[in-house]
């Protein structure tokens, strides 16, 4: 039998005989990375505001997902987009972009004022609750349409973005700027994982309650990060002694064969194959951690047998006709997850480059480690590269070595590759693109993230990497306990932050029947302020995550506010239509005498009203 040196040199004149007639495309490839690089990043500056050019009246530093106003609407803010975006953004300052640190500056400002909007989650004071909100309108005022909330991943991706700029802030000697100015916002965020990290929430594609390996990997990082720059500062972090009991929980999305993306609450059609997992690690990358570390960096063998199954599963031609004909080494059009229905269930750009990413990742890994070693579990993602490998270690002195890790960046090549093809010429990237004939554009136009996900691809394609945070010898518990640490919240104020106080609330459970259409959404609107004092247009929306056809269920646990002397509340229930149709409102109040309020943040419910539609329903507008 053939030496594995020997197996290796073959292999290298095997793919030398093809070198010439992929010289071209690698060619072509570098020319659109270079021209691509600048226009992105222009795009994701034009997405910011005040001064976005393509987001007119959106606040100061605020993210806004895509200048798309209808079909769909996406001129809000998401906290986790805005974290996301400006990771990337202060990597790219890190790495020598100076004149980016206004907007940094500007980010930090519209975090610490977004804090301390009340919106339908909650509050910031006393308990934190109004941190799970997902979004918010471009003024960074609240959003109070029904949505999927709360959302557990925007205050540790806030916290690891806030706590990226610090460390290098400290090592420029502006450690008492951190501390006074940008450590309140990050502590904000680290008490809120510490509080609800074992508490369900909303995935990242904000369709599905439970929890998700996305978040828990955030989570993680954010508390080990927050950890590091307390003692730094010398301040305390009590939510960060909750790092190892999720680092245990993340090892439980494996299932065996791969990353199961959410463990999900109620009935769905989820198998578990999702981009969340393969997006997950590049929040968690730590080029300088061992790839069999407990935080499962791109180069663990558990997320490399992972991203084949996941991009596996779009390879399917009656799933993704797109990528009939495309060969197991080559990269591919990746969407969501197999079920999507959104849009049709399309590629999406920055899932296609976040794969290109995740390779450039672990490639760097390797280098850092000095080797590659394949394992049972790894194995099939290395044979469908290089049918020839093993199980095996393989130091930069073995040929193999380089073989392999020529393999993966042209693998990592062919995914940017995808990106180009369907990138129009004058380079702007919609969310999606259609995954069937004529494979052009979809969904909400100038994606920030799309354009993001562009520059932090380039990032690591370019060697540029970001500096450790994996613990070392981090060892995972014997035994996973879900435990859970109150936090301690505070408006950042030297930041910027109103400096708000706590209410006195009243936490009452609202459940409604009624019977909806798609596109149709229930509120409650009353005297008090909390449910808009009778303006529809600031009334409390109820969520339908639990809707099902055996019970039409709308619902949300409001936490009541009565002006002075008031407790009686009057209220009604009200049908928002769609395509600008009236609104349809109950003609009879509905009475509840209100339980005395606390200033404790407690999160007990005091009364329950579970009650059904008094009046008409309502029709499709069919626009």
């Amino acid at each position: 039998m053939p030496s594995i040196s020997n197996l290796a040199l073959a292999g290298l004149l095997a793919a030398g005989q093809g070198a010439s007639a992929s010289l071209v495309g690698a060619i072509q490839l570098e020319k659109f990375i270079k021209q691509e690089t600048p226009i992105a990043l222009q795009a994701v500056l034009d997405n910011i505001g005040p001064d976005g050019i393509k987001v007119p009246g959106a606040g100061r530093g605020l993210v806004i997902a895509s200048p798309s106003t209808s079909d769909p609407d996406y001129f809000f803010t998401w906290t986790r987009d805005a974290a996301l975006t400006f990771r990337t953004l202060i990597d790219d300052f890190v790495f020598g972009n100076k004149a980016l640190e206004p907007l940094i500056n500007d980010y930090i400002y519209g975090q610490a004022r977004l804090q301390t909007v009340s919106n339908p989650s909650g509050t910031l004071l006393p308990n934190g609750a109004g941190l799970g909100e997902p979004k918010y309108m471009k003024d960074g005022s609240r959003y109070n349409g029904n949505w999927g909330r709360p959302q557990r991943d925007g205050p540790p991706l806030r916290a690891i973005s806030l706590i990226q700029y610090s460390n290098y802030l400290v090592s420029k000697g502006q450690k008492a700027r951190v501390k006074d100015e940008i450590w309140p916002i990050i502590a904000n965020d680290l008490a809120y994982v510490g509080q609800y990290w074992n508490s369900t929430g909303f995935d990242l594609w904000e369709e599905v309650n439970g929890a998700s390996f996305f978040t828990t990997q955030a989570q993680y990082r954010s508390l080990v990060e927050g950890e590091a720059l307390a003692k730094v500062l010398g301040l305390p972090c009590t939510a960060c002694a909750e790092a190892p009991q999720v680092l245990c929980f993340l090892q439980s999305y494996w299932n065996g064969k791969f990353i199961t993306a959410n463990f999900i609450q109620g009935n769905h059609n989820r198998g578990g194959v999702d981009a969340n997992t393969v997006l997950g690690p590049l929040v968690a990358f730590d080029p300088y951690a061992p790839c069999d570390s407990p935080s499962l960096q791109p180069c663990h063998p558990r997320m490399l047998a992972n991203f084949k199954n996941f991009v596996d599963t779009f390879r399917d031609p009656a799933l993704y006709p797109i990528n009939k004909g495309i060969p197991q080494n080559k990269g591919i059009a990746l969407g969501r997850y197999p079920e999507d229905i959104y849009y049709n269930g399309n590629p999406w750009y920055l899932i296609t480059l976040g794969s290109a990413e995740y390779l450039y990742a672990a490639i760097a890994s390797w280098e850092k480690s000095g080797g590659i070693t394949i394992t049972p579990t790894s194995l099939p993602f290395f044979k469908d590269l290089y049918p020839l490998a093993r199980v095996g270690t393989f130091g930069k002195l073995h040929p193999a070595y380089y073989l392999i890790k020529g393999l993966v960046k042209t693998y990592a090549d062919s995914f940017v590759a995808v990106s180009q093809k369907y990138t129009p010429k004058d380079g702007m990237m919609a969310e999606q693109f259609l995954k069937v004939e004529p494979f052009t554009p979809i969904s909400a136009r100038n994606l920030t993230w799309s354009f993001a996900a562009f520059v932090g691809m380039n990032h690591r394609r370019q060697g540029h990497l970001p500096p450790s945070w994996v613990p070392k010898n981090v060892k995972v518990p014997d035994v996973c306990v879900g435990t859970s640490v109150k936090g301690t919240y505070a408006p950042a104020t030297q930041a910027g932050a109103p400096n708000v106080t706590i209410p006195c609330i009243s936490n009452v459970l609202f459940q409604l029947n009624a019977s909806t259409y798609y596109g149709e959404n229930l509120y409650v609107v009353g005297n008090s302020p909390t449910l808009g004092s009778w303006d529809l247009e600031t009334a409390y929306p109820l969520m339908s995550s639990r809707y099902t056809d055996e019970r039409p269920l709308w619902f949300a646990t409001i936490p009541l506010e009565m002006e002075e002397g008031v407790s009686t509340l009057r209220y009604k229930y009200a049908r928002q239509q769609d395509c600008g149709q009236e609104w349809i409102v109950e003609e009879e109040e509905r009475v509840l005498e209100v339980p005395a309020c606390v200033k404790d943040g407690s999160e007990e419910v005091l009364a329950e009203r579970d009650e059904a539609f008094n009046g008409p329903a309502g029709s499709p507008g069919g626009c």
